[in-house]
């Protein structure tokens, strides 16, 4: 068997065996010798090491008139680095069965690599030649503007992509969070090698970093690891952005987009990690709309009315904002109906609050389905990276749940009182709507 063909063999098999179940609670803080944080999860029973770093050079720093630039970058990372083009750098990675990938989002760019434990050195250099020495080439660079404009295209006749994109815009309309992650077809027209190199050097900086890592490996393997990596990357001390505004005036929008089924979204603000009534507002929402066929939504909206097939509330979270929402998909000639419920119900919620047993359930749920999200080595690292980013404790694994419990019938009715305002729902329907404006007219 080829070295090539065993290493792809193996690492099949570390993907589909799922770490050890106590894996996830036993993370170490580390520190390099050249000064990086670590979160290490060591699990040796499979020949694999996950890592996750997480940059926070995101999308909310690049240039209005560069939108796009930060996504089309990140793409870009595994198509060529130093002396390797696109095709040889395939070849590479193929050839010591490394799974790479970046990704960026509005306040981070992240980077996920998954590697045998075999070809660790190797594979290493392979992706620290990507992180710092990315070629950019011409070819790789049109290929990567077409996907990219033909996913703004493709944008353009989908109704949720039309309803989260105007939502955005209509809450952030002077913030970087209210343009969209690929850009618009005239900012990604503008980009160049040039811009795609300032952007690598804006968002791969070590100066907000956070790494987590998983796997067969020891913490002095880990932090040299990381050094030898990261080691090039500058280490910039960057301003913070201020919290970004919500624009006061929330009014209707309707986009015009023929379709059998009217999409609506519902939106306001949210609530923050740090807030201390954070896990009250994540077990209210749950009661709200987010736990499924049990909720609040989900029973008024589709069991009594017959209304949607589907329909649900998110809190959604970013370093500088953080939005309460619900979406809905109706027939055009009934999502009047369907809004004004979901009015009502957030009015009747922050009215009334939830009852002790609708507590108890939310509870199960979310401390059950906890350890659910962990099944994976590479789920643990990204995980570990992003509590690291929010400056959460390494044992938040742990912890997480009895935080949840903690919550009381007292702690989620006041939450729901002081967040939930129907008045402030920033609402966009997508299609061809009938009867808004009387709904818009009662909610006045």
């Amino acid at each position: 068997m080829s070295r090539r063909v065993a290493a792809a063999a193996a690492l099949a098999l570390a993907l589909v065996l799922p770490p050890p179940a106590e894996a996830a609670a036993d993370v170490q803080a580390i520190e390099t010798p050249g000064g990086i944080e670590v979160w290490l999860v060591e699990a040796s029973e499979i020949p694999m090491v996950a890592l996750e770093l997480r940059f926070g050079g995101g999308a909310a720093r690049e240039p209005a008139e560069l939108a796009g630039v930060t996504r089309m970058m990140a793409g870009l990372l595994d198509e060529g680095a130093g002396d390797l083009d696109a095709a040889a750098f395939e070849a590479a990675a193929d050839g010591l069965a490394l799974r790479f990938g970046a990704s960026a989002g509005r306040d981070a760019v992240s980077v996920s690599a998954r590697m045998l434990t075999g070809t660790l050195d190797e594979s290493v250099e392979l992706l620290r030649l990507a992180l710092t020495d990315p070629r950019f080439d011409a070819d790789a660079v049109e290929r990567a503007r077409a996907r990219q404009l033909s996913s703004i295209r493709s944008a353009e006749t989908d109704p949720g992509e039309l309803a989260s994109r105007a939502w955005r815009a209509a809450l952030f309309p002077d913030d970087p969070y209210g343009r969209r992650l690929s850009g618009e077809a005239a900012t990604v027209a503008r980009i160049d090698r040039a811009a795609l190199v300032a952007a690598r050097e804006r968002a791969l900086d070590r100066g907000d970093l956070a790494v987590g890592i998983v796997g067969d490996v020891t913490p002095d393997e880990a932090a040299a690891l990381v050094d030898r990596l990261l080691a090039d990357l500058p280490e910039t001390e960057r301003d913070p952005l201020g919290p970004a505004e919500f624009a006061e005036a929330r009014e209707l929008e309707v986009v015009e987009l023929d379709a059998p089924q009217a999409v609506a979204r519902l939106v306001q603000e949210g609530i923050g990690r740090d807030d201390p009534d954070f896990f009250a507002a994540v077990v209210m929402e749950h009661v709200l709309g987010g736990g499924g066929f049990s909720s609040r939504l989900t029973q008024e909206v589709r069991v009594e009315r017959g209304l949607t097939y589907s329909v649900s509330s998110f809190l959604g979270r970013w370093d500088r904002a953080a939005v309460l929402g619900a979406q809905v998909a109706s027939d055009n000639a009934r999502v009047a109906e369907a809004i004004a419920v979901i009015r009502d119900e957030w009015a009747r919620m922050r009215e009334t609050g939830v009852t002790e047993e609708e507590l108890e359930d939310a509870k199960r749920y979310l401390t059950g389905a906890w350890p659910l999200a962990f099944d994976s080595n590479a789920k643990i690292a990204s995980a570990l990276a992003g509590f690291m980013s929010e400056g959460l404790p390494p044992d938040y694994l742990e912890t997480r749940n009895a935080l949840v419990e903690a919550v009381t019938l007292e702690d989620v009715n006041r939450v729901a009182a002081r967040l939930l305002a129907p008045e402030r729902l920033q609402v966009v329907v997508v299609g061809r709507p009938e009867g808004l404006e009387e709904t818009a007219d009662a909610a006045d």
